[in-house]
């Protein structure tokens, strides 16, 4: 029986790809975050060149919004966000918004003006923090307790209802 030499390919190729997909869903690197662990620390700068490490924020709740500038979503629901921390932030609310993807720092603070955005944006170029996180795709909100444990991850946008239902434990509402 004779095989025609794409057929081959595109047999070796598949062969290769599942041997791919099953070295790579072993790896110790590839674990997945669920609900329930301890939320992975980092420390990045914010547009202000201040430092930010996760591990200063225990015994708050904590909101981690990996985002893009040009995201309809991320512009849509910001302005919960913003409402959301104006309003328990004296509760110990922290919200940090991190770009992961290297964007310029004027995209960013023009973003961030636009958008009146009173908490911090950090930037994470590598995308070492989206990395630890299991980020694939963004807008991705993390939620966590004040032992910094995850609650909640949000894929895409979020209002408040979601926030008040997952925060709810944590924060007295007026």
């Amino acid at each position: 029986m004779k095989i025609s030499i794409s057929v081959k390919t595109a047999f070796l190729f598949f062969l290769l790809t599942v041997l791919s997909f099953f070295i790579l869903s072993c790896s110790p690197d590839q674990e997945n975050l669920e609900i329930g662990d301890r939320a992975p620390d980092f420390t990045l700068k914010d547009l202000d060149g201040n430092t930010i490490s996760l591990s200063n924020y225990t015994g708050s709740p904590v909101i981690l919004r990996f985002f893009l500038t040009d995201c309809k979503f991320c512009r849509a629901d910001t302005p919960v966000f913003n409402n959301y921390y104006d309003r328990y932030k004296s509760q110990g609310l922290k919200i940090i918004y991190i770009d992961s993807l290297g964007v310029d720092r004027t995209i960013l603070t023009a973003f961030k003006r636009e958008l009146a955005i009173p908490f911090p944006i950090a930037v994470d170029p590598a995308g070492r923090a989206a990395g630890q996180y299991k980020v694939k795709a963004m807008p991705q909100t993390i939620i966590l307790n004040p032992q910094l444990e995850i609650i909640a991850a949000i894929l895409g946008g979020v209002s408040e209802e979601e926030l008040n239902r997952t925060l709810s434990p944590y924060i007295t509402y007026e």
